[in-house]
């Protein structure tokens, strides 16, 4: 009964109603009278909040004030950023093919690379002097090792390897360019990467290759437990070499475009099982 009573003497004090009145000193006359109460004052007060909101809303949406809110970009704007991107991206592209064409001058002028091994001087733009040397003895004798043990076994995949209980990292940050494919004797995965980005060991293993070859450039392979072998090919250069232990997840190259075969930044990642090929995708999430 108290608490009912509080309330209607709390709503009668919310409605009532006082008189706000003007009156000339001189006469006492009354100019002008108002009659408000709390509720009155207080739909006053939200009703202006709200005609000034709508006001704000409207000038921010159809005025180019909206392009000073933070995250808010009008298309003009957009597109002149994405062309700026774009050429910048261009100008890198011409900056690094005249530096690769001085570099391979200097390498000329200082007998490192011999004249005739250059076909074109668009060549001196695109290559590098490594793929401009003839294969070493050291090169041969590894790809005919590789191919002479590898040639009767490449058709035969199998097997698979038991990976229970063990973690393969992802061998770099990247998007999956080309898969696995062994019909077309592609026996791994290529990631698209920032160039110098790390290349991580995928599991804990020994490296037992660390070279350079004219196709695939700088590679590197790890042995790893439970007879598996990763390698990883067209590094940009190579931070291990044969002999070393490495730990799963430790950087072992860097991301490169080395190799006639490669056409742009990349890892070629491979995983072996006992002398057959085996799709990565099945076992690491890229």
């Amino acid at each position: 009964m108290p608490k009912r009573r509080r309330s209607k003497a709390f709503w009668k004090n919310f409605k009532f109603k006082y008189k706000l009145t003007i009156v000339n000193e001189n006469t006492l006359e009354e100019i002008v009278g108002l009659r408000v109460s709390k509720l009155n004052g207080l739909s006053v007060l939200l009703s202006v909040l709200t005609v000034l909101f709508l006001i704000a809303a409207c000038i921010i949406a159809f005025t180019p004030l909206r392009n000073y809110l933070p995250g808010y970009m009008n298309s003009e704007v957009r597109s002149q950023i994405v062309g700026n991107a774009l050429r910048v991206d261009s100008l890198q592209q011409v900056l690094n093919r005249q530096n690769l064409y001085i570099m391979n001058i200097q390498d000329i002028f200082s007998g490192n690379i011999p004249v005739d091994s250059v076909q074109t001087l668009d060549s001196l733009t695109t290559v590098r002097k490594d793929t401009l040397m003839e294969r070493t003895k050291r090169e041969e004798e590894f790809r005919r090792q590789y191919e002479e043990t590898e040639k009767y076994n490449l058709t035969s995949i199998t097997s698979q390897p038991d990976v229970t209980g063990l973690i393969l990292y992802r061998p770099t940050r990247g998007m999956v360019s080309d898969r696995f494919d062994a019909k077309k004797k592609h026996y791994g995965t290529d990631i698209a990467a920032n160039p110098n980005e790390s290349v991580l060991a995928t599991m804990d293993g020994t490296v037992i290759l660390s070279t350079y070859t004219a196709e695939t450039g700088y590679l590197i392979g790890v042995q790893h437990s439970q007879d598996l072998i990763s390698v990883y090919k067209h590094c940009g250069s190579l931070l291990k070499k044969e002999g070393d232990r490495v730990k799963g997840g430790e950087a072992i190259a860097l991301v490169g475009n080395s190799g006639t075969f490669s056409t742009g930044p990349h890892l070629h990642f491979e995983l072996w099982y006992k002398g057959h090929p085996v799709n990565p995708e099945k076992y690491i999430v890229f």
